[in-house]
């Protein structure tokens, strides 16, 4: 299969979903997806991208896509991380739109269907988890990785940490890459000229499986991609063409 040539082309939504040892959570997960996409908004697919799981959730992610004739995968050789398996289903995915959920099941998938309503006027919309149900430590480190982020970038997200949304493909796939750049998908959407909407949505504590962040991942390395971003917005190449001689084939 190749990016050109896929069966994500099908579909009007690729939701992307990043697999890191999620073993216990893969049978629900599959499940609950599966409901989804018979209730979803706009015809949907699911792309699992497996980062390099040593606890079996490979071979669970190949036995749902059996079992499910409009869930595909993606397995990395190694672990690569969050931004490289996000970046890896924009790149692979041909749909007009995609959306992403982590694999955790701490946000429903069917609220995607509240954020596709805004997807005509907003290249970005993301969720903003309302009512979190993480521990209290978490949500402080949450808080001042957001206030510190909204100070050094100015991107007006509350939530840039909620793993559910749903964007354009098009300026999706233009995006800088980077270790980290999950974090930043409004600034960087705004970057390439587009809108964002922010849309409260539900959160749920974690029921299987374990969580792969900590105190560096949440606090220490966001502050210094915060860097990254405040140099791409003031060094950002942004021009329109006025006209040009130059025919299509």
């Amino acid at each position: 299969m190749t990016a050109q040539h896929n069966q994500t082309a099908s579909y009007d939504v690729t939701v992307l979903v990043p697999v890191y040892n999620e073993a216990d959570n893969m049978p629900r997960l599959a499940s609950v997806l599966a409901d989804f996409l018979g209730k979803a908004a706009l015809p949907s697919c699911v792309l699992f991208i497996n980062d390099g799981s040593t606890d079996g959730s490979g071979a669970l992610i190949r036995q749902a896509c059996d079992e499910h004739p409009a869930f595909f995968y993606l397995d990395f050789a190694a672990n690569a991380g969050l931004s490289a398996a996000l970046k890896a289903g924009i790149d692979f995915a041909q749909s007009r739109y995609v959306a992403y959920i982590d694999a955790d099941l701490q946000t429903d998938p069917h609220e995607l269907n509240l954020l596709m309503a805004h997807l005509d006027d907003f290249e970005l919309v993301t969720g903003v988890r309302a009512n979190r149900k993480d521990t209290g430590f978490k949500k402080i480190q949450s808080r001042i990785a957001n206030n510190f982020r909204r100070s050094m970038i100015k991107d007006g997200a509350l939530d840039t940490g909620c793993p559910l949304k749903v964007m354009h493909s098009d300026i999706a796939k233009r995006l800088p890459f980077f270790t980290g750049m999950h974090r930043f998908f409004p600034a960087l959407i705004q970057l390439e000229g587009g809108r964002v909407k922010q849309v409260n949505v539900s959160h749920f504590p974690r029921t299987a499986g374990v969580s792969k962040f900590s105190l560096r991942n949440r606090l220490i390395a966001p502050f210094m991609d915060c860097l990254v971003v405040r140099w791409m917005q003031k060094r950002h190449i942004a021009y329109r063409i006025a006209d040009s001689d130059l025919k299509a084939e």
